[in-house]
């Protein structure tokens, strides 16, 4: 049977995609192959959230489509996800090398496509169009492998799309509107994973707080999403329970309490608040204020004063004056993010922002970039250096990415911890004495807390 390598950019919902995609054709009888040099099939899984994931993506199939084709000219070429779907038979046009385009509510079909191309049944195919029931396509191609990998970890996806229209996002128009699976088939996919070793899940949503809203609707007071976390939170066996990405909307005190209430709940929020101008927050459509903000993350701390916080800011949006950045810094300071994603505004293609006047020049733009993750960076060393001396309790993940000779696990406020140990502990909740901090990283000493190393 053919070989397949597939290369994911972008954000974890996009990995699990690749997962699913993954599963589906090794249960049709396809290889994982560890290299693009040895697939048969080589496939894409692209991101448009910012133009440089996006030309990454396209240099790299030229690439392929130069390389391959001079030494394996059968090998079959395709992209999926975002920049797929946004830009459809145009990347054919201009990569005629191209096989397979395949949009974000299509990965079902994968299998199916790339079984007619093979066979030669049809040179190219371009599926971009939406597919009703989608979002719970994803149920028949659990991953698979998982035990095998060593890995404990696992991503779900609950839902698909996005209906928030924020003016610099192209999300929208590439995953379509929102689209829930039910809680019964979530919790199901959910014991099967931790049936085959899974001991940590990661919960996957556009807008994750989002879920349910119309399928399924508030009762008892809980949204539908503080609902979900409490069926999932059932499921013996599984150990934590994690979720990305929110909205600040999405925080009513329903979920604040849960923090409170559900022991398998990670102490961590990864709430986005983009920018800590008032001016800017309404220009980018988001739906709340600096003030509201500010609430959720002093009712966070009220209900865990451990909690761990991260975010994601853009600088330099369309109008922003030095005035609206000195609210950002301001807002960092105020708030002592343990860390922070930032990133450099750039335009995308037909989304409101991209025709605002007053566009950043690139230089201001690299400017307030590097002092904002330089305050960043700064404070999240100083919260980092709060953890030395301390003992910590980690899920061990697996080998250190940077030395596979030891193991790295994460607290429950998502502090990455790399310790001494061996491949039993995988799995495993233990606790760390921390000895020294490096940047964003913990590192632990198991002897201390007298782990058995044999």
């Amino acid at each position: 049977m053919p070989s397949v390598y597939i290369k994911t950019y972008g954000c974890q919902m996009n990995e699990r995609d690749s997962e699913a995609v993954a599963a589906q054709l090794v249960a049709k009888g396809y290889q994982l192959a560890k290299s693009e040099q040895q697939a048969d099939v080589i496939l894409l899984n692209t991101c448009s959230v910012r133009d440089q994931a996006e030309q990454k993506a396209f240099g790299k199939m030229n690439h392929l489509a130069v390389e391959v084709r001079r030494s394996r000219p059968n090998t079959v070429l395709g992209f999926m996800g975002c920049m797929a779907q946004s830009r459809g038979q145009d990347l054919i046009d201009k990569l005629p090398d191209v096989d397979l385009v395949l949009g974000t509510q299509k990965f079902h079909r994968a299998g199916d496509y790339l079984e007619q191309i093979l066979s030669g049944e049809r040179k190219q195919i371009c599926d971009i169009e939406e597919e009703k029931g989608s979002e719970s396509t994803i149920r028949d191609h659990i991953s698979i492998g998982k035990t095998a990998n060593q890995s404990v970890t696992s991503f779900v996806s609950i839902m698909q799309g996005c209906n928030q229209h924020c003016t610099f996002c192209i999300v929208p128009s590439t995953r379509g509107r929102e689209r829930s699976r039910p809680i019964e088939e979530i919790v199901l996919e959910c014991e099967k994973l931790v049936a085959a070793g899974i001991k940590e899940i990661t919960l996957l949503g556009q807008i994750v707080t989002s879920y349910g809203k119309r399928e399924i609707g508030m009762r008892d007071g809980k949204s539908a999403f503080v609902q979900l976390l409490e069926a999932v939170h059932e499921v013996k066996g599984l150990d934590r329970i994690r979720f990305t990405s929110p909205h600040p909307k999405g925080y009513g005190d329903d979920l604040i309490e849960a923090y409170g209430y559900l022991p398998k709940l990670c102490a961590s929020a990864h709430i986005p608040v983009q920018s800590g101008s008032n001016r800017l927050l309404k220009l980018m459509h988001r739906g709340y204020t600096r003030e509201r903000f500010l609430e959720i993350i002093e009712k966070l701390r009220r209900v865990n004063p451990n909690i761990g916080l991260t975010t994601d800011i853009i600088v330099a949006f369309p109008g922003e004056t030095d005035e609206d950045f000195e609210d950002t810094m301001n807002l960092v300071r105020e708030v002592q993010f343990d860390n922070a994603f930032v990133f450099k505004y750039s335009p995308r293609q037909d989304t409101p922002a991209a025709a605002m006047e007053e566009q950043i020049p690139q230089e201001l733009n690299e400017a307030r970039h590097a002092k904002l993750l330089g305050a960043v960076t700064e404070i999240g060393a100083e919260r980092y250096e709060q953890f030395m001396g301390k003992t910590v309790r980690i899920l061990v993940e697996g080998p250190s990415r940077r030395n596979p000779q030891r193991l790295q696990g994460r607290t429950t406020c998502n502090k990455i911890v790399v310790f001494e140990g061996n491949e039993r502990h995988i799995g495993q909740l233990i606790d760390l004495k921390i000895y020294r901090v490096g940047s964003f990283t913990l590192y632990g000493d198991a002897a201390i807390v007298n782990l058995d190393q044999e």
